[in-house]
């Protein structure tokens, strides 16, 4: 990336943070701080909400089940409210990514604890949760493989020291499975093998993939293989989840008959109602991937969350990463990516005081949005901004949320060509005024580079108006370069639906 002036606001290493998991099954709050590189908690909150049980049958949260939900962020937010809001990262999971009015939930829920709620993908949770995982564990080489069921999906990583190697999330979970095969409370013989079945199902199309690339150890994470360790070890099966101990506890579940008349050591009233179905979804996974026996580690996305703030906070974003993988997998000009950056960069570091511009994530999401901008060449030039558009909104974009990947595939998509300000005022999380004027600062850098000459451009100012900017370049220069000059014309008609006026001379 271009090396920012320290015009920018530079994010130092968080004293203090706090990261949030709006799960499926529970909603959890820890507070840390971070000494020598290691993560030392200080306070940490879980209240069961099962967001994944109110959804309708046609995929609503229902207002019940938002209201308990909000009640439990109130409560969260009381903690929250003396940490810096940089030092926060919050993020919602399967049950948000599912619901379809999980926009209308996440803007009340914003609302109670002030602060912004990613919503994030599958894959990103399961890298997330491998990184709070390893940095609870020692540094050794062997590849291990991460399993964390959550309330309504089940997460899969294959990973060695701090790196994922493979991620994948399933739409299977504790609260969802609970509720489709042992909602009457019963437990059958028939019933907790068409739910075993059913897991195996799920995990089948990645079989082989993770066989393949194989493991050395198995860790599980998260509050039902937390929970199924303690019963086993309790019960003085074993000291951690074992085929042969969890073969004993599918027995004793069975000879219950309801979920009532379950007594088993460890096992909380508050978890029971989600038990068979996590019981029955690790029983699938353990006879799908036959696996031996399972260790349960005490990190999991909360503590990947704080370890993934730090790395934002001292240039080890993840982010980075991933946007030069796409510009290697599209074949983007690299070149040609690098002057508009370079270019844009320049541009927003002359107007980013005016137009407020100063968070050093602005100048982030511009310099990806840049070398990006062609990405969607790779399919075809015709309406290419299009595709870039369409290939950064559906891709699984490791360290993105949701609302972050929609905010630069917008910007891509409005590059060039007419400007649409209704996409603009789509975006959460930024405010409409400020990404039309980073989408306009793209725009002239794309528009200056047009011919992709390798010779630089001759140094201009642009001078911030009351109400748009002024483009001032060397006497004469535009006189010489007429087909800049009217592509510049033409952009000052495009920019007239943002009422942002471009003056050149």
């Amino acid at each position: 990336m271009h090396k920012l002036s320290n015009l920018f606001t530079k994010r130092a290493d968080p004293e203090l943070m706090a990261a949030v998991d709006l799960g499926s099954n529970s909603f959890h709050l820890i507070a840390a701080r971070m000494i020598d590189g290691q993560l030392h908690v200080l306070d940490s909150i879980s209240e069961m909400v099962r967001l994944a049980a109110g959804l309708d049958a046609r995929n609503y949260l229902t207002e019940e089940s938002q209201q308990r939900a909000l009640d439990c962020l109130a409560r969260f937010s009381q903690r929250l409210r003396d940490i810096p809001t940089e030092n926060i990262r919050i993020v919602g999971t399967n049950t948000l990514r599912v619901a379809k009015n999980a926009k209308d939930f996440v803007t009340k829920a914003e609302q109670v604890l002030q602060h912004p709620i990613d919503i994030i993908h599958g894959r990103e949770e399961a890298r997330l949760i491998y990184l709070g995982v390893a940095h609870t564990l020692a540094n050794t080489p062997e590849k291990r493989l991460v399993i964390d069921i959550g309330g309504g999906s089940t997460e899969f990583i294959i990973g060695q020291k701090f790196e994922s190697l493979r991620r994948e999330s399933l739409a299977m979970g504790c609260v969802s499975a609970s509720q489709r095969y042992f909602a009457d409370g019963m437990i059958r013989e028939k019933t907790m093998r068409k739910a075993e079945i059913a897991a195996m199902q799920e995990l089948q199309p990645i079989e082989e993939m993770f066989q393949n690339t194989g493991w050395n150890e198995v860790v599980g994470a998260s509050g039902t293989l937390k929970a199924i360790s303690r019963i086993i070890n309790e019960m003085g099966w074993d000291r951690q989840i074992t085929a042969t101990a969890l073969q004993k506890l599918r027995e004793v579940t069975l000879q219950a008959n309801h979920l009532n008349k379950l007594k088993l050591k460890g096992l909380s009233e508050r978890r029971l109602p989600v038990f068979l179905g996590g019981l029955a979804i690790l029983n699938g996974i353990f006879e799908g991937l036959n696996l031996k026996s399972m260790r349960v580690s005490e990190g999991a996305l909360r503590e990947g969350l704080c370890y993934d703030l730090l790395g934002r906070h001292r240039d080890e974003d993840v982010r980075e990463r991933t946007i030069q993988f796409l510009t290697t997998r599209y074949s983007v000009d690299t070149a040609q990516a690098e002057r508009v950056e370079t270019t844009v960069l320049s541009c927003l570091e002359q107007v980013a005081k005016s137009w407020q511009l100063l968070d050093e994530e602005f100048a982030h999401i511009l310099s990806w949005a840049a070398r990006l901008h062609e990405i969607g060449l790779m399919i075809s030039h015709h309406h290419y901004h299009k595709h870039g558009e369409y290939i950064l909104h559906h891709s699984d974009l490791s360290g993105f949320s949701q609302q972050e990947q929609w905010i630069l595939a917008v910007l891509v998509r409005s590059h060039r060509r007419k400007f649409s300000v209704e996409l603009c005022q789509t975006c959460l999380h930024i405010e409409p005024n400020k990404l039309i004027r980073l989408c306009m600062l793209l725009r002239l850098a794309v528009l200056l580079h047009r011919e992709r000459s390798r010779l630089l451009l001759p140094e201009f100012s642009i001078l911030p108006l009351l109400n748009g900017l002024k483009l001032i370049f060397p006497r004469g220069w535009l006189a010489q370069h007429p087909l800049t000059q009217a592509d510049l014309e033409q952009e000052r008609e495009f920019l007239k639906v943002t009422k942002l006026q471009l003056e050149f001379e």
